[in-house]
């Protein structure tokens, strides 16, 4: 149909299982296309990347103060969501002073940073489960090992091919259809 927003993007195709998840996240105007023409469903997101979808799903409140990230340049795209996500405690970075805003974004730290997001807003975040049914459970970090149990419990990640694939790359898509199941 003419107002599906996936209709610009060439790239898009309306009858892969993303498709209600990147339409929802084009017309919320969380994520944007990376061209006129081009959505790329399937290239990862980065960390900049993440922190902006979320800074819009929150309204892009305003901020202020110091950046606690020496790697976060002043008036980039992410600066301000970097930073409003830093003073949330929704990210912590790589170590205490970088945050490496260009490195693609893993499905465990996409996680971790959604349960983060998910107790600010006092959602419920208990979790009964386990990830035992994954071929590869025992790879997922310690750090995010709660928030894994806590996708998989919400229906927010049901792995790939019995694998969650935890430090693999989330690809644009991906992100889009789990904020969709995450807000719905």
């Amino acid at each position: 149909p003419a107002a599906c927003p996936s209709r610009p993007f060439t790239d898009l195709d309306t009858a892969r299982w993303y498709h209600q998840g990147v339409d929802w996240a084009i017309s919320s105007g969380l994520m944007n296309g990376m061209s006129a023409t081009s959505f790329q469903p399937n290239t990862s997101l980065t960390r900049g990347q993440l922190v902006t979808t979320l800074y819009r799903l929150a309204g892009q409140p305003t901020v202020g103060g110091k950046m606690p990230f020496r790697d976060v340049a002043d008036r980039r795209f992410y600066t301000k969501p970097t930073l409003w996500a830093s003073q949330k405690g929704l990210v912590k970075g790589v170590t205490e002073t970088l945050f490496a805003p260009e490195q693609p974004i893993t499905r465990e730290q996409l996680m971790t940073i959604l349960y983060r997001y998910a107790q600010l807003l006092g959602q419920d975040v208990e979790t009964n489960g386990t990830l035992s049914g994954f071929s590869d459970s025992e790879k997922v970090s310690g750090y995010a090992r709660e928030s894994m149990i806590w996708a998989v419990d919400r229906g927010l990640l049901n792995g790939m091919d019995g694998a969650l694939v935890p430090q693999g790359q989330a690809t644009r898509a991906q992100i889009a259809t789990i904020l969709f199941r995450w807000t719905a």
